[in-house]
């Protein structure tokens, strides 16, 4: 059986702080960054906003 994983990246805002993740839920994954679940590098620097995103298989 394959999993699906997602490569993203969030934006603090246009031409702001990016931050590139990995993750096999992607809208679990937004709403944690959007709503400041878990301390971390987003939380600080606002980074919230999804940009791009890509499914693969390994």
């Amino acid at each position: 059986m394959m999993k699906t994983y997602y490569v993203y990246i969030l934006a603090s805002r246009r031409n702001g702080t990016l931050y590139c993740g990995v993750t096999n839920d992607l809208l679990r994954r937004v709403f944690e960054h959007k709503n400041g679940l878990g301390g971390g590098f987003t939380k600080k620097y606002g980074v919230h906003m999804l940009v791009w995103y890509e499914a693969c298989n390994s």
